[in-house]
């Protein structure tokens, strides 16, 4: 499902991996967005087109002692989610180089760019229930930027360390630095509970009277091994801002999935979404704040281990006018539907 890293390509020791992704998409909104795009969304947003969402290489290398990887990456998704990088940066998926600290206790030191572990969702497609993103993964950084420390505590428990940049940057934008933590415990082999947290100061040209974030990030895994597989997420963020009050944004979600043949399985999602003094989003439409709920519902279909397709549908409901109808006109709902093929190796 998910991890601190993405796990695509497996390498021997001493040995180079080299691995690729391909997620290809043709979104239709039945709002019909005049700008060609869904709202609030940097994956697989882009109306009647069929596009390519993440196509990446990745290049890893492994010793006993050391460990690189690099992951350039191309698409719309790139292009939304990295556009206040500068130059060649708008393209790093991922680009780290890390050593071992002590062969005993198996603790390494990670440096560049890497997967962040916030929610249970990541940038890759095929790993997650649903195609689509939740909107929880798509308002947390989805790559961080700094030094990551891998500390396994027992069988079961390992925690991650991170001095980094800031919230989803890799130049950073202000002059502090900020912290984050991660918990993972494998309770079994069916289940996952992981914790993460995000301490740092935001503040930023964009921003100027933003300044401490605290964010907590809940996320559960369940895998029976046959039928059936479940993730729950819930987080809670509270933004300090300058001779103003406190601001708090929260969010939780439940995916399921059950496999009919070991090639074709249903999955479906619910999610709410609550961030009323638009810390992380500002609605399109000018309303204050933001509050939506959404479901959907995706069928999958692997045609064999290395290709998928899938179809989903998804509707969007809210107490507001935070969507834009057919002529641009302030609306409390929003649909659409995805069809996605994706090849990896």
């Amino acid at each position: 499902m998910k991890s601190a890293s993405l796990d695509t390509v497996e390498t021997l020791t001493g040995d180079v991996g080299l691995g690729g992704y391909v997620d290809t998409y043709y979104n239709y909104n039945f709002n019909e967005p005049s700008g060609g795009a869904t709202p609030y969304f940097v994956s697989s947003a882009r109306h009647n087109e069929v596009t390519v969402n993440l196509a990446y290489i990745d290049v890893r290398f492994k010793s006993k002692f050391m460990r690189a990887r690099f992951m350039p990456g191309f698409g719309t998704y790139m292009d939304a989610n990295y556009i206040n990088e500068p130059g060649s940066l708008k393209n790093l998926l991922e680009a780290n180089v890390g050593v071992l600290l002590s062969e005993k206790k198996k603790i390494w030191l990670d440096a560049g760019v890497f997967g962040s572990p916030y929610t249970n969702e990541s940038a890759i497609s095929k790993d997650h229930l649903m195609y689509t993103r939740s909107l929880a993964p798509e308002y947390v950084p989805y790559y961080l930027t700094g030094v990551k420390m891998s500390i396994p505590l027992s069988s079961n428990l390992s925690a991650y360390l991170y001095l980094i940049n800031g919230w989803q940057v890799i130049q950073d934008n202000n002059s502090s630095k900020a912290l984050g933590t991660q918990l993972e415990y494998r309770f079994n082999n069916k289940m996952v509970f992981n914790w993460n947290t995000y301490i740092g100061d935001e503040r930023s040209a964009t921003n100027p009277q933003f300044r401490m974030r605290y964010f907590n990030d809940f996320y559960w895994v369940y895998n029976t091994r046959n039928k059936w597989l479940f993730t729950s997420c819930f987080y809670y963020g509270v933004q300090e801002r300058e001779s103003m009050s406190a601001a708090t944004w929260w969010q939780a979600n439940v995916i399921g999935e059950y496999k009919f043949t070991s090639s074709f399985s249903l999955s479906g999602r619910a999610e709410v979404f609550h961030d009323p003094s638009s810390v992380v989003i500002t609605s399109v439409t000018g309303t204050p704040g933001f509050r939506t709920t959404s479901f959907g519902l995706c069928a999958n279909f692997l045609f064999h281990e290395q290709a998928m397709f899938r179809l989903e549908a998804r509707q969007f409901v809210s107490r507001d006018n935070v969507y834009q109808d057919k002529g641009g006109n302030p609306t409390t709902s929003s649909g659409m539907v995805v069809g996605s093929l994706t090849a990896w190796f």
